[in-house]
């Protein structure tokens, strides 16, 4: 592709090359980098950035472990952060907190409810130069994941889940969801190795309602350059939406054919999203 890629949606090829890129599920045929993103060999380079990755609801950090090796295998840091899931504005400020210990220029990626966790942390985060959501909510002010997920249909992940109950501490009671195991794979990680996908049902975290239905106060992606990933088969938040979201938030755009567990299906097209934006951030 010889074209700029600003501001507008790419699509991605899924044909042949998943082996030989060691992942499970589509391949990612990578588009050219637009001549904006690359770096003019007159231009001195900067650090390179920390990537800072945010898992979302019915995961944990583990889940990028594949994604972190890539990274890592191109010289980069990387730092994935237990998120505590209970309420976006509490999530936000302690991934805040997480940033606030990182020197130099940091790339925050988010996935799935990490997403609306990324845009709100990152609006009082100087440091923080680019945004990336992975099959992400990107709400703006005044608006909840719940509100984006019931935005255009295709969303099963009601019926999938169960609701418990946790201890506040103030006393009473907190509701929590989390997706039942035997529905797990065909939910959350279709297209994942039965057994792999059995392991992290087993580990899921379950996100406290509340935290789905509390409405963003910031919408960092107002301001900074943003990437987004459309998983195509996502059943969790509706690809409709995802793509919505990312056309509102003029995020540099791919579409991969992959569950909404898509950095465990497909790290490959994930990690080659992350470092365009990284290479921005240079």
């Amino acid at each position: 592709m010889n074209s700029p890629i600003s501001r507008r949606t790419v699509t991605v090829s899924l044909l042949a090359g998943a082996a030989a890129l060691g992942t499970a599920g589509a391949a990612f045929a990578t588009p050219s980098p637009s001549p904006t993103e690359d770096l003019p060999s007159h231009r001195h380079r900067h650090e390179q950035p920390t990537i800072v990755l945010i898992h979302g609801a019915f995961a944990d950090a583990s889940s990028w472990s594949a994604v972190v090796e890539r990274l890592q295998r191109q010289g980069h840091h990387a730092l994935a952060p237990a998120l505590p899931l209970r309420g976006l504005a509490s999530d936000a400020a302690y991934i805040r907190s997480v940033l606030e210990s990182i020197p130099g220029p940091i790339v925050l990626v988010g996935h799935s409810y990490g997403g609306a966790v990324i845009s709100a942390a990152a609006a009082d985060a100087p440091r923080v130069k680019a945004l990336v959501y992975i099959a992400a909510f990107v709400p703006d002010i005044g608006e909840s994941a719940l509100d984006l997920t019931g935005k255009y249909p295709g969303s099963t992940l009601a019926q999938a889940t169960s609701t418990q109950y946790y201890p506040l501490p103030g006393g009473g009671e907190g509701e929590e969801l989390i997706i039942k195991q035997e529905l797990f794979r065909e939910q959350f990680a279709a297209g994942v190795p039965a057994t792999t996908a059995q392991v992290m049902a087993v580990g899921q975290r379950p996100i406290a309602l509340a935290a789905l239905q509390e409405k963003a106060t910031a919408a960092a992606w107002k301001k900074l350059p943003s990437w987004y990933l459309v998983a195509t088969e996502d059943r969790n938040i509706p690809p409709a939406a995802e793509q919505w979201m990312a056309e509102r938030a003029h995020a540099h755009t791919v579409r991969v054919r992959a569950p909404h567990a898509v950095a465990v299906s497909d790290p490959a097209p994930v990690t080659e999203l992350i470092l365009r934006a990284a290479r921005s951030a240079c």
